[in-house]
């Protein structure tokens, strides 16, 4: 492509300004030669002469008084497309931000990080979407920007991620259920009835492989898409509820929860972002106050 120097501008700009090939020359730390054979470029480049001679001094020409209404803005723009971003300013920023997670995330984790945003960046807005599976190509195409939960087979190998905490299975009931008093064995945990929490993409739980273990088999009573139904579920009804302790929290205040009887595996609740979005300064500052919001509630007990 036969495109113009755009250093030009630069030259351009300083010889408006000053009005003075010495001058110009000075002003960017050139010699007045090096100068001169700039001003010839931009007489080639513009087809314009844009500055005469006037006794002593030069004048500019109609086009050069054009240009110098023009030159400043559009040089300030360049220079500022190519410089590095500048300081990220909370207080002025004016952001929308999508975040996908479990309906249990979003009502646990979400208060704190909302009340975070409205201390520390006012002007920031968060849009919870659920969660309905694994699949990372929203993330990809920018439907959202920032992912809560359990790495999946199914998750981009682009994709950055970054552990929130570890969590662990807990057994949920009312008060009035009999697992709420005396020892919890596999086998009572597996006689009664039981809400599954399940999604699309999801096969055998982890709750009902470690059940196969022992040669037990649990009654699934219902399934559900989230863990807020299965605990309003666990509250209505003689119902157990297995759910992640820390990604549910407070939410299960009222009922009573009890260790599983059962060799379950820990899980890693963890953000996944697309890597366009990883040197975003206000994506950078939200992925930082979200873990922040949950090391918190971790270390509070939550």
């Amino acid at each position: 492509m036969n495109l113009p120097d755009l250093n030009l501008l630069i030259v351009l700009d300083a010889l408006l300004a000053e009005g003075s090939v010495a001058r110009a020359a000075r002003r960017l730390r050139l010699s007045p030669s090096a100068m001169s054979r700039a001003l010839s470029r931009l007489r080639q480049a513009t087809g314009d002469p844009l500055l005469v001679r006037a006794g002593r001094g030069l004048a500019p020409t109609p086009r050069a008084l054009e240009l110098r209404e023009r030159t400043g803005p559009l040089l300030r723009e360049a220079l500022a497309t190519l410089s590095p971003q500048p300081a990220l300013d909370l207080a002025t920023l004016r952001r929308t931000f999508t975040l996908r997670a479990t309906d249990g995330f979003a009502e646990n984790f979400g208060p704190p990080l909302l009340a975070k945003l409205a201390a520390e960046a006012p002007g920031l807005r968060l849009r919870f979407v659920l969660k309905l599976d694994k699949d990372s190509e929203a993330l990809r195409k920018g439907d959202v920007d920032l992912e809560t939960g359990v790495i999946g087979h199914t998750a981009g190998p682009e994709l950055i991620a970054r552990a929130l905490f570890r969590d662990r299975f807990v057994g949920v009931v009312r008060p009035s259920h009999p697992l709420a008093r005396g020892a919890v064995s596999a086998e009572r945990f597996a006689a009664g009835r039981h809400i599954l929490v399940a999604r699309r993409d999801q096969g055998d739980s982890r709750i009902d492989l470690a059940l196969q273990a022992l040669g037990l088999q649990r009654d699934i009573a219902v399934t559900v898409g989230g863990f807020s139904a299965a605990l309003a579920l666990a509250r209505a009804d003689e119902l157990i509820a297995t759910v992640p302790a820390r990604h549910t929290g407070y939410l299960l205040e009222g009922l009573v929860r009890f260790e599983l009887p059962l060799a379950v595996p820990k899980i890693t609740v963890s953000m996944l972002w697309h890597p366009r979005m990883d040197a975003d300064p206000a994506h950078q500052w939200l992925r930082n106050a979200l873990k922040q919001v949950c090391d918190e509630a971790v270390s509070g007990g939550a």
